[in-house]
């Protein structure tokens, strides 16, 4: 998902910027599960950034939270590039090594 930037003093929850070969890709922001069942809204989180039209929001809940948040969590990403640019962006997934376990999510 390319280079994340952010000011010290927002990580871990955001907002942090996504930059693929040097462009701006999405802005995205963490919001912890037990927040958002609370009913709590981040209206002031995502603000319009000059010159960048949002395509499309992906929000993807991660149970066990991840490096960095390891609490359960959703990251929400708005993207200023269509779907398929930021994901033919992603690395594919390496295989297995053979007896190597997976991770279970």
């Amino acid at each position: 998902m390319g280079e994340h930037w952010a000011q010290p003093q927002n990580l871990p929850f955001g907002p942090i910027y996504g930059v693929i070969k040097e462009k701006l890709v999405f802005v995205e922001i963490m919001v912890s599960q037990a927040d958002f069942a609370a009913g709590k809204s981040w209206t002031e989180a995502l603000k319009p950034l000059t010159g960048h039209a949002v395509d499309h929001v992906d929000l993807e809940f991660l149970p066990k939270g991840h490096e960095g948040y390891e609490v359960p969590h959703y990251d929400i990403h708005a993207y200023f590039v269509s779907h398929q640019e930021h994901l033919g962006n992603c690395p594919a997934p390496k295989p297995v090594p053979k007896g190597m376990p997976r991770i279970k999510e």
